[in-house]
């Protein structure tokens, strides 16, 4: 039992590694926080081209479909790699996009940011659509009835509803998100995980990556109890709705 403390609990190396895990598990956060951003406005464009109505629209929505189910079909890992190792060799692209640099952040970073947008924006768009289906069709009849477009109506009046209805979705495909970021130390980017695998390979001990689990938990578990939070008082507003 001892040598299990030892491999996984060893104070000292906590001790002596804490702030390089620490400031790893700080670039995750900020890895997450970008990538969730851009994934969730990415994901509202592509729930609004997949709801947009008519004929006219119909390669619109085409296009939204195939994306998405593409984009749900490939592991993220894949597009991680595909990303950081075919975009910096296409010439037709401008320097600032093959090699991107933006606030100081690295090319990989970038990268990382991009493929988790890209990938998460098809989950999000799906959450999204689920919120816009499930406001009543009666609000988008009474917002025609008033003179508004049709994206005057989603803009106004059924997005700020649906958006409020998916926000416990959203909290839980978050955690998912920040989770995966780890995936971004194939391609040389120190977050958290990436620490505690350097620590472990210098000390062939795996307490830094316990302490990077650690962290994991303490911030995502909060987290999970807010989403049971939201969860609970939508379900109560919905049956005072309903009595």
């Amino acid at each position: 039992m001892s040598i299990f403390f030892h491999q996984y609990f060893d104070l000292d190396i906590i001790r002596h590694n804490f702030s390089f895990v620490l400031e790893g598990f700080g670039q995750t956060l900020l890895l997450s926080v970008v990538s969730a951003a851009l994934a969730m406005s990415w994901g509202l464009v592509l729930a609004l081209m997949r709801q947009s109505p008519g004929r006219p629209m119909l390669p619109v929505r085409a296009l939204a479909i195939s994306y998405i189910d593409v984009m749900r079909g490939i592991p993220l890992l894949l597009v991680i790699l595909l990303l950081s190792g075919s975009v910096p060799f296409l010439d037709f692209l401008p320097e600032k996009l093959r090699a991107p640099d933006f606030f100081g952040k690295p090319d990989i970073f970038w990268f990382g940011v991009a493929a988790i947008a890209l990938t998460y924006g098809a989950y999000y768009a799906e959450v999204y659509r689920a919120g816009l289906e499930g406001v009543p069709y009666g609000q988008t009849e009474a917002a025609r009835s008033l003179g508004m477009s049709h994206m005057q109506a989603m803009r106004h009046v059924i997005v700020p509803q649906a958006i409020r209805r998916v926000i416990p979705p959203m909290l839980n495909d978050f955690i998912a998100l920040m989770k995966d970021t780890s995936l971004v130390q194939v391609i040389g980017f120190v977050e958290v995980v990436r620490a505690g695998r350097e620590v472990q390979a210098e000390t062939f001990n795996s307490s830094a990556l316990t302490l990077g689990a650690l962290m994991f938990v303490i911030f995502t578990v909060p987290l999970a109890r807010l989403v049971d939070r939201l969860i609970a008082r939508q379900q109560a507003q919905t049956r005072r709705a309903a009595a």
